[in-house]
């Protein structure tokens, strides 16, 4: 790289530094608003699950969607997390006598890293909440999400930010809907917390009505379970 060449790619790093900052606000502003185009096919949903309580939330969440307006369906859940998707299959595979063959054509299940296993110290999560993260900008770009359901489990973290960078990039759209367990009365969970305090979620959801005094910018929805 010649003199020029260097002075020319000096030039342009501040009006491209100029350009994200400015998609980076916009996209702020964008996440939350309603669509202005209504999808006539089905959207294509990542639905996030995690262990225990976690994943008969999203589950019961699930049961309420119309089918055909979240088609495809791709589950996602932790390495070391058999059961949830276990719960997913079935669940599928009881709609096959409504729907035949193609409900479970129309639904995917996936594995991912796990960000911190339960007991794991912060300091030595931080490595492999990088490599999930890494694992996960993979699956979001392999998906090509325009919807994401997440609520809380730590898994939902690396996808969301995965998803919300592509946003930035102007390379993808996913709207992400955030809905807090029930299980988090007083504070939200550290999941919730990271997605409220970035505004890295287009829509956030408590269940009980104090939380939603504690975080104005969160939808009270009412018991879900």
């Amino acid at each position: 790289m010649g003199l020029d060449d260097l002075e020319a790619a000096c030039c342009a790093l501040p009006v491209l530094v100029s350009l994200l900052a400015i998609r980076f606000v916009y996209v702020l502003w964008r996440s939350g608003q309603p669509s202005s185009k209504p999808s006539a096919a089905g959207l294509r949903c990542l639905i996030v699950l995690g262990s225990g309580g976690h994943t008969a939330e999203m589950m019961n969440i699930v049961t309420t969607l119309q089918k055909d307006s979240f088609t495809p369906r791709y589950y996602v859940a932790a390495l070391t997390d058999n059961m949830s998707l276990q719960k997913a299959q079935v669940y599928e595979q009881s709609l096959i006598q409504s729907d035949g063959e193609k409900t479970i054509k129309n639904a995917h299940f996936m594995q991912i890293y796990r960000s911190r296993e339960v007991g794991q110290s912060y300091i030595t999560s931080i490595a492999t909440t990088l490599l999930a993260t890494l694992h996960a900008m993979w699956l979001v770009i392999r998906i090509r999400p325009q919807v994401i359901f997440c609520n809380g489990p730590g898994t939902c973290f690396p996808l969301c930010i995965s998803a919300f960078i592509l946003k930035v990039f102007g390379l993808r759209w996913s709207s992400i809907l955030y809905i807090e367990s029930i299980a988090r009365v007083k504070k939200l969970s550290l999941s919730g917390i990271l997605l409220y305090k970035l505004r890295i979620a287009d829509q956030f959801f408590v269940q009980w009505p104090q939380l939603q005094q504690k975080y104005p910018r969160a939808q009270y929805a009412g018991r879900l379970m």
